[in-house]
């Protein structure tokens, strides 16, 4: 490594480090961040590598991003990581090799040491109907062996479409208004809210897509009414914790409305 190189790693670590300072000194934080991680199969063509590369260094950028939401002490992290789009769209042999590293990225998880001194409680949201039944066993692992923690969580959206969810939301309160259980006058805001896979965790405050795509791609519609949104060009295996610093610092910048 020449001079110059030497010199920017030194310059971009203190330029990390100064970000992480303001971050963490600053009274707004942020309690719940979601991601949507796009880009691995454009990153992995970029470099002349296999798709499934891609994907596989996509797990292990979620894996050292978990590292930076845990010493952030940031509550509530949720990713969206498979959509029901995409297990319409995408061929059967990429869609294995997804399913194959959902498997091994749950299980790794569940047995992560960190998980359980941080006591990080794991769940998958989506329609676990359309996911392999190897698939449904890994969820089933990783939910049961983290379900008494509640310091954090970590939410995977799995075989998931907002549309999907709000349309199930509606279903149960029909079924409920026709039963006599539910009058038509305490239909609200909160009756959707609370049937939404989503229940149990609020909303988001942060949402960051990767990739230099700046759409929602059918996630968390509900939930995202006053979300604040960083698009970034990074692909996803090539973002750092520098771009995740300035995310959270172009949020802490901004006034929060919330419709007024």
């Amino acid at each position: 490594m020449g001079i110059s190189e030497r010199m920017g790693d030194v310059l971009g670590q203190a330029v990390e480090a100064k970000l992480l300072r303001e971050v963490e000194e600053h009274d707004i934080k942020v309690n719940h961040l979601a991601i949507i991680m796009d880009g691995n199969r454009r990153f992995a063509w970029s470099k002349a590598l296999t798709s499934s590369l891609g994907h596989r260094l996509g797990k292990e950028k979620l894996e050292q991003v978990m590292d930076w939401v845990l010493d952030l002490n940031i509550q509530f992290f949720t990713v969206y990581a498979l959509s029901t789009e995409n297990i319409i769209n995408r061929d059967d042999d990429e869609l294995m090799d997804l399913y194959q590293l959902y498997i091994d990225g749950l299980r790794d998880i569940a047995d992560d040491e960190r998980i359980h001194t941080n006591e990080v409680k794991v769940q998958i949201i989506g329609r676990r109907e359309m996911l392999p039944k190897s698939v449904n066993d890994a969820i089933d692992y990783a939910e049961t062996k983290t379900k008494n923690y509640e310091k954090f969580t970590f939410t995977v959206c799995l075989a998931y479409g907002s549309r999907e969810e709000i349309i199930s939301a509606i279903q149960s309160i029909a079924d409920d208004h026709a039963k006599g259980k539910l009058a038509l006058k305490d239909i609200n805001e909160m009756q959707v809210s609370n049937r939404l896979y989503t229940s149990n965790i609020p909303d988001p405050d942060l949402v960051i897509r990767t990739s230099g795509e700046e759409r929602i791609s059918n996630f968390l519609l509900w939930q995202m009414a006053y979300t604040e949104f960083y698009f970034t060009d990074v692909f996803w295996p090539s973002f750092s914790k520098k771009e995740m610093l300035k995310a959270i610092q172009t949020f802490q910048q901004r006034k929060r409305r919330f419709g007024e």
